[in-house]
């Protein structure tokens, strides 16, 4: 993959200056901090140190007052609570952290969460109708609702109470429903637009901890909050940057048991783990449940009192990734082939829409990641689905396709999806992620609509990949004071991810080997020298030993091997210097 190398904007020098004599840290990361939002010692001091005290109060958000005084009626009255969620990690976590708080306050609650491959996106009808056959008198969803238009008009058919607690931007005209807590909504107020799911259900619970005048119980909940946000890539700014570190912090020095079990599943060590920890290690097997198995599972194993019990779900949640995994990459080589196929057919396509009866559905929305990442277009994945048998939205019957849609920087998949959304039975989403279902029959002519408008908002730069690099640095910067203020730029996420410097006349010091499948590594010395790896960067190996200087672009991270911890360069790309 080639990639456009383009530098942030300068800012302001006079900026720069101020905070590196205010905060004793070196230009290149004042720039980094600038670049972040960062202007003045007192954005530095909440950027640094993050504080509670620094979270908007959850009244702010529109219809809390009435959501927190409906559910407190509901715990006073004995009332079944119905906790409806999501099958991801983010609708997981919001419903075991609900589940655990409503019942620690003496509410009587159960939970749904529908299954991936036979029931529809959102508050399902079957889960309307099991509430109702159970006498529920309150209904509160977790990462969904805003758009699930019929199962709520069964829920007011019912005269059952709904709350709908989503981060989705709404589709339709708003639901006629008993209180709806989405700060994307029209006409909400509230100064954070970003949370995740769990982050607005957290609001809620803060809400509820305040008007019980005990409003420090709610932190005790943060570590969900930490794990769905992470997963859900949402941008880790602001409030999210401030709900996620103290997050981790519980997770790293006291996880409840239902989360320890599965942070031992993972062999990651207490004190360790970061954000990443949470992607690539807690997430999979958290997910693995709602795709190839049952979601309900990561309830139960999140939700225990026995960390050894949790331990066993985890292994479980494990089983099930690997079989995801399998799942995972025949659909990934099965997909390759059609996506070149098309491509060849038509080089100028700005965005690749496959369809096959073979996939598993519970797989699609990963390996279109991974075809974005191959192909950096725009990717719809669409396989079967049987809908509900009589459900008033696929009023046609039969075998409909249900996809699941991933994008580039800058193509917005739910505008995108809006302007197709007569060819649609529905969708919803994110800019960057979206589902979608529609009849077989309309697969093509959704192909063509969606690459319409592909080649009209996809310019030709965005085809190429961007990296985006925060600073300049010369490699004799990296001393152990400029790695500690470095660390404090954590947690990493969208948004905030791991600073990206430039260097340039480097050369090696020792050599480059390949190493592993397709690895880089070698030591790089610019006056100073300081081990680099560059993975998957083997086809750079000419510019690495042609004996002139060379360029790098790369993260500054620490590593642990045999109980020490040493500094490396983490490679992203190597250009030869001119």
């Amino acid at each position: 993959m080639n990639y456009r190398w383009t530098f942030r904007s300068k800012p302001d020098e006079s900026i720069i200056q101020s905070l590196k004599s205010l905060l004793k840290i070196p230009a290149s990361l004042a720039e980094v901090l600038v670049a972040r939002g960062v202007e003045s010692q007192e954005d530095a001091k909440k950027f640094f140190e993050p504080s509670l005290d620094n979270l908007h109060d959850p009244f702010l958000m529109d219809g809390m007052e009435k959501a927190v005084m409906r559910i407190l009626q509901a715990v006073k009255n004995k009332e079944l609570i119905w906790i409806h969620g999501d099958y991801d990690v983010d609708g997981t976590a919001s419903a075991s952290m609900m589940l655990l708080f409503l019942r620690e306050i003496g509410a009587n609650v159960e939970y749904y969460i529908p299954n991936r491959i036979d029931e529809e996106f959102g508050l399902t009808i079957k889960s309307v109708e099991k509430a109702y056959h159970k006498n529920v008198g309150l209904i509160i969803t977790v990462d969904i609702g805003i758009t699930s238009v019929y199962a709520l008009e069964l829920t007011n058919k019912y005269k059952i109470d709904t709350i709908i607690c989503d981060h989705h931007e709404p589709v339709y005209e708003l639901p006629d429903v008993f209180c709806i807590i989405d700060p994307m909504k029209p006409g909400c107020d509230y100064p954070f637009k970003h949370l995740a799911a769990c982050g607005v259900a957290f609001k809620m619970l803060q809400g509820i901890s305040i008007k019980l005048k005990s409003p420090e119980r709610s932190n005790e909940y943060l570590d969900f909050v930490a794990i769905a946000s992470a997963a859900d890539m949402v941008p880790l700014i602001g409030e999210n940057r401030i709900l996620v570190h103290f997050g981790l912090e519980q997770l790293n020095t006291k996880p409840r048991p239902g989360i320890k079990g599965l942070i031992d599943c993972t062999h990651l060590k207490l004190g360790t783990i970061d954000t990443s920890s949470i992607i690539f290690s807690l997430a999979p097997l958290i997910n693995a449940a709602g795709r190839v198995g049952d979601a309900r599972w990561s309830v139960e194993m999140m939700t225990k009192k026995d960390e050894v019990e949790s331990f066993q779900i985890a292994q479980k949640l494990e089983r099930e990734n690997r079989r995801r995994r399998t799942f995972d990459e025949i659909t990934f080589e099965d997909a390759i082939p059609m996506a070149d196929d098309i491509l060849k057919k038509n080089p100028k396509l700005k965005s690749i829409v496959l369809y096959s009866s073979k996939w598993h559905a519970g797989v699609i929305g990963i390996v279109a990641s991974r075809l974005v990442d191959r192909y950096h277009l725009p990717v719809v994945l669409l396989t079967n689905f049987e809908p509900p048998e009589g459900h008033p939205k696929f009023k046609t019957g039969g075998v409909l396709a249900k996809g699941s849609a991933r994008s580039i920087y800058g193509f917005d998949l739910h505008k995108a999806l809006r302007v197709c959304e007569h060819l649609l039975l529905e969708f919803g989403g994110h800019k960057h992620a979206a589902g979608l279902s529609l009849e077989i029959a309309r697969i093509q002519e959704f192909r063509e609509a969606f690459e319409e408008i592909a080649q009209e908002q996809i310019s030709t730069e965005m085809l190429v990949p961007e990296i985006v690099i925060d600073a300049e640095l010369k490699l004799s910067e990296l001393c152990p004071a400029f790695l500690a203020t470095l660390n404090k730029f954590a947690p990493y996420g969208f948004d905030n991810n791991k600073p990206i410097f430039y260097s340039k006349g480097v050369t090696s010091s020792n050599g480059v080997k390949v190493v592993g499948k397709n690895h880089l590594k070698f030591r790089a010395f610019q006056s100073f020298e300081i081990d680099a790896i560059g993975y998957n960067l083997a086809d750079k190996i000419n510019i690495c030993t042609s004996g002139r200087p060379f360029s790098i672009l790369y993260n500054i991270e620490e590593s642990y091997y045999n109980g020490s911890t040493y500094t490396q360069l983490k490679l992203i790309d190597i250009h030869a210097d001119e």
